[in-house]
């Protein structure tokens, strides 16, 4: 029988393993996200004929369930142990994706748009309360020293993992489409099972890893909400938190809808655009660890986020390529931009929570982080899907034309409409995100120029290094001088 209880303290060998059990569950939740959400998620609401507020509401419903992990403090309070919590309510998260693909199997009229999300919110909500309890939970286990490192290892390993499970799952889809477009349904059904499946590995190895015990604060929870509001720095981050988010969801939610509905991309392609973005951030997820255990969180948010804030943007001007083809290649450039850029950033604002929040207080002040960031993030989706069909009406056009003897030519290099509103308005928003950063003030900070000046002046050094060491170009050299791009982002 597995025991739940907290230990007093933890052995080395015991923190070892728990690091261990931590990324095996990593990737036994990412195998049941890979199967049940993602742009497998929108496929298969489209094909049940979802409609753009319907599908702001399923973009929504992750972040917007965050907003009830203030249940997960008073359950902290109640039964002084999170791991009893995160497990507990994680095992309850999972049955209804389980539910979700018995449904159809079960019933000939299969089940509706309203029932998805009827059973998605109860996912979604268990799994934030769980999620509250995990934060503070790791925050005590993993030595904050090894943050950046340690959960940039974690993600390259679960990225992969996606990799290959998107890829396997869209050319599974796109198969059965073309041949056998009648059990289109039931496939979606059966990827729900296998996904409740791996839900449940996760919660089996959620359980074994340890927790050490941790100071509980048996305050009125009104009170202790008050703490982070009452704390300038974090209030700032708060800011800049909610900002950021809502910008990102105003715009990232639809981009697979985009692909699929605008420039009518079969699915495989989608999830083949979305493995670029995820190699891009394998290779260099680890190099971004190390740099924010280096420098400093901030700084790498200064340097990753506007690049991502310009691919966002660039979404808009996607499908006024003049051939498919240079769509594609345009689509394959921004994603692998992305997946560099949102690397870092994503890592690097993750960590700057952590190491802001006190350790005996990390719960509520993660809480009241999550909580922030759910409310915007649910805002933004729900006012795109609403204003969708307004925009889809409405263009936005400009541009020149050159007149000469007997013909005209046009060149338009503005053409707005849809969905390519939101990408551009999230990106000034994004923009404008990073004003209220710069008030967030963090132990270790270094500006983004110095770090910059670093990065490349080590790539030049390795590869100077390499091209005197080896001189004349030989099978050795072209050897040499990939182990050393390798090292790069390693």
């Amino acid at each position: 029988m597995i025991r739940l209880k907290p230990s007093a303290s933890l052995r080395e060998a015991e923190v070892q393993k728990g690091l261990k059990l931590v990324v095996a569950e990593g990737l036994a939740t990412e195998s049941m996200v890979a199967f049940t959400g993602g742009a497998f998620l929108v496929a298969m609401a489209l094909h049940m004929g979802a409609s753009n507020f319907q599908l702001g509401i399923l973009a929504a419903l992750p972040t917007f369930s965050s907003i009830f992990q203030l249940v997960s403090i008073w359950l902290v309070q109640k039964f002084a142990s999170r791991r009893v919590i995160a497990v507990v309510s994680n095992l309850f998260a999972r049955f209804p994706l389980v539910v979700i693909g018995l449904l159809p199997l079960l019933f000939t009229g299969g089940t509706s748009v309203k029932v998805l999300i009827f059973l998605l919110f109860f996912h979604y909500y268990l799994g934030s309360i769980a999620g509250a309890s995990w934060n503070s939970w790791m925050k005590d286990l993993i030595p904050s020293k090894q943050l950046g490192t340690y959960f940039s290892h974690r993600s390259r390993l679960t990225q992969s993992l996606s990799v290959i499970l998107s890829l396997l799952i869209a050319l599974s889809l796109d198969y059965i489409k073309l041949h056998y477009p009648q059990y289109e349904m039931i496939a979606y059904s059966v990827m729900f099972l296998i996904g409740g499946c791996f839900g449940m590995l996760s919660v089996y190895l959620l359980a074994k890893t340890p927790e050490p015990a941790s100071l509980l604060i048996n305050e009125n929870i009104a009170k202790l909400l008050k703490r982070p509001l009452k704390d300038k720095n974090f209030r700032s981050l708060l800011k800049f938190n909610g900002l950021w988010a809502f910008s990102l969801n105003l715009a990232t939610p639809f981009f697979s809808v985009y692909m699929l509905k605008t420039i009518g991309l079969p699915l495989s392609y989608i999830i083949c655009l979305g493995i670029l973005c995820q190699i891009s951030s394998i290779f260099s997820i680890k190099m971004w660890g190390r740099y924010s255990d280096r420098f400093s969180n901030k700084t790498i948010i200064n340097i990753c986020a506007p690049i991502y804030i310009l691919c966002i943007i660039s979404w808009a001007f996607v499908s006024m390529a003049p051939s498919m083809l240079l769509v594609l290649c345009f689509l394959a450039v921004i994603n692998i931009v992305t997946g560099f850029s949102t690397a870092g950033a994503n890592l690097a604002i993750s960590n700057i929570s952590i190491k802001l929040a006190p350790k005996e207080e990390a719960i509520v002040y993660l809480t009241v982080k999550n909580m922030t960031i759910a409310l915007f993030s649910a805002i933004a989706p729900m006012i795109g899907g609403l204003m969708a069909d307004f925009f889809s009406s409405h263009q936005l056009t400009g541009g020149f034309s050159w007149k000469g003897d007997g013909h005209t030519s046009l060149f338009n290099f503005v053409n707005l409409q849809g969905w390519n509103f939101f990408f551009i308005i999230g990106g000034l928003f994004a923009m404008f995100s990073l004003r209220l950063l710069a008030e967030v003030r963090e132990k270790g900070e270094v500006g983004k120029d110095k770090v910059v000046v670093y990065m490349h002046a080590r790539f030049r050094r390795n590869i100077t290094r390499e091209v005197k060491r080896v001189g004349n170009y030989s099978p050795a050299f072209s050897i040499g001088l990939m182990k050393k791009m390798r090292q790069l982002f390693h």
